[in-house]
């Protein structure tokens, strides 16, 4: 079982499909960690180490995900926590995926990305946790 953060960074506050992506995950047999909205990267990442996660998937709608994801990547370098795999959700446009892969994004889901395209993700990335 792996413990994945969902997170909501920023004024966002449309937070159904972060909710529904955590439901779905929980139901993959993970153990979910939902933080809630309007957390900045810095409660984000103290989460994700208090809770020994394996994954933080953020949800951006925002138009911010290049801040956000950014800070966040920061964040985690500093505090040597860098084997956390993040990846995440919203409104991306396709210029700026290959930016996001270069901060160390695992993946980005864009609008019309299935639940089951990221449970499935998520297991051929760890595939140890369907043991």
């Amino acid at each position: 079982m792996l413990r994945i953060v969902v997170a909501k960074p920023g004024l966002d506050g449309h937070d159904r499909g972060a909710k529904v992506v955590a439901r779905a995950l929980r139901d993959a047999g993970h153990e979910v960690i939902y933080t809630g909205l309007h957390q900045t990267p810095e409660q984000i990442v103290e989460t994700a180490i208090q809770e020994d996660a394996d994954l933080i998937g953020l949800s951006v709608l925002s138009g911010a995900h290049m801040t956000q994801f950014r800070r966040l990547m920061e964040l985690l370098a500093e505090r040597d926590a860098s084997d956390i795999v993040v990846f995440g959700g919203g409104i991306v446009p396709d210029e700026d995926l290959p930016l996001l892969a270069d901060l160390g994004v695992a993946r980005i889901f864009t609008p019309g990305a299935t639940t089951t395209e990221i449970t499935d993700w998520v297991a051929q990335r760890f595939p140890e946790s369907l043991s």
